[in-house]
């Protein structure tokens, strides 16, 4: 994996830090769920890598069903 190290007059490492997330989440959560995750993963982010919350990233990605797999079936035909 190779890190970029940008130096930016008058800036800050903290300014450049900007942590993101990406889930996978099975569709079916209400959009309140959807914020508490999003609420709480910055909440971690921020504590975890000192950066400012205004840095952090989330992106929440919602996967059919009938397109999520366990054990060799879809999660549809296994009544999730």
């Amino acid at each position: 994996m190779r890190v970029a190290r940008v130096r930016i007059e008058g800036t800050t490492s903290k300014e450049l830090n900007m942590p993101f997330a990406q889930i996978f989440l099975m569709e079916g959560r209400s959009e309140e769920q959807m914020r508490a995750v999003i609420e709480k993963v910055s909440d971690a982010l921020v504590e975890a890598t000192g950066s400012p919350r205004e840095n952090v990233r989330v992106w929440i990605q919602e996967v059919p069903k009938t397109q999520w797999g366990i054990a060799g079936k879809t999660a549809k035909d296994l009544g999730r």
